[in-house]
């Protein structure tokens, strides 16, 4: 007879949907591993682990978020 009540879903914006911030973090560490790879800057060397840790936490959050 009555239909079942649903709750309102909240619509997260665009940019905050799991495929572009999926994208963005494979990204991240794309970047990670070319900084590892560089055979030119110290400094891009040093800063590529943090890179590949940054992106790879942002993955595993991100892969949370709803399609």
């Amino acid at each position: 007879m009555n239909a079942p009540l649903r709750s309102p879903q909240r619509r997260w914006p665009g940019w905050l949907r799991r495929g572009p911030l999926e994208l963005c973090a494979c990204a991240i560490i794309a970047t990670g591993i070319l900084m590892l790879l560089q055979p030119f800057l110290l400094a891009l060397y040093t800063w590529s682990f943090v890179v590949m840790l940054a992106g790879t936490l942002m993955f595993m959050i991100v892969s949370k978020f709803p399609r």
